[in-house]
């Protein structure tokens, strides 16, 4: 069984098309027998989509930090729970597990775990597709700043051709399917 780390907020923000997406995508990735490696939270969209993961017969692994599971912010039903002992063993943890990377809209927590896990497969430690799934045009301005790095000489075209913004699972599943890693880049 494959595994995607999903990336998504502890809220549900307030557009009805984020849950809606994270239903969708639970339903997807259950049908696609992937099992959710995700941050372990029972509130907002990571409830949503760990809660629809399970009612659909699917495995949900939850990565905790301490401080988090002493919040009590756990999902106390899902397949397995491991406890770290903080949010950057957390993240490295969901990477190493991973057969793809995949964000829903979300916060600050959000955005720094997709982008390292992006940032990871540009120096070799992550040999895993990552996605955005831009619901309702939420990731349009981030796409623009990585498109703004392309401009201005920070990341090349071929490395941006890496990350994928993705309008709908279906295009998100064409990504993941024909995903080869970034050529590490050499200092010449």
């Amino acid at each position: 069984m494959k595994k995607i780390a999903v990336y998504c907020g502890a809220s549900t923000g307030n557009n009805p098309h984020f849950k809606d997406a994270a239903v969708e995508l639970a339903k997807w990735i259950v049908s696609h027998n992937y099992e959710l490696i995700y941050g372990g939270g029972k509130y907002g969209l990571m409830g949503t989509l760990a809660n629809t993961v399970l009612d659909n017969g699917g495995k949900v692994t939850g990565i905790i930090p301490q401080n988090l599971f002493d919040r009590n912010v756990a999902l106390a039903s899902i397949t397995k729970l491991e406890v770290v002992s903080d949010m950057a063993l957390r993240k490295k943890r969901m990477i190493e597990l991973a057969d793809v990377c995949l964000a829903l809209p979300g916060g600050a927590g959000t955005l720094e775990e997709i982008v390292e896990a992006y940032s990871w497969a540009r120096i070799g430690d992550n040999p895993n597709p990552c996605v955005l799934l831009n619901i309702d045009h939420y990731y349009d301005l981030l796409e623009q700043f990585f498109n703004q790095m392309v401009d201005k000489d920070f990341l090349s075209t071929a490395h941006l051709n890496k990350l994928c913004f993705a309008k709908s699972l279906n295009e998100a599943a064409a990504f993941i399917h024909t995903y080869s890693p970034p050529k590490l880049r050499s200092y010449q």
